[in-house]
């Protein structure tokens, strides 16, 4: 357990930003899956760039790896092209 002030507020804002991270990483996955199950390739269309650009921020900010973003979009850009 953290003894000094600054280690205390040091904890409580790494679980601050914790949830925070953890609330965007879901919600891109989410989104991913959202993209993944679309029929329709107008709606898939539309929703290709939201997608692409929440897997830019994560991966901007080192939540995932910039390869595994990378990767994430040339899939999901494959997919909405071939419905």
């Amino acid at each position: 357990m953290a003894n000094h002030k600054s280690s205390k507020k040091r904890m409580r804002q790494d679980a601050k930003k914790r949830l925070h991270n953890r609330f965007y990483k879901k919600t891109t996955r989410t989104a991913v899956a959202k993209l993944r199950s679309l029929t329709d390739k107008t709606d898939a269309e539309k929703f290709l760039p939201k997608v692409v650009s929440m897997l830019d921020k994560l991966a901007k900010k080192n939540q995932i790896h910039k390869n595994k973003a990378s990767n994430l979009k040339s899939k999901l850009t494959k997919f909405v092209s071939s419905l």
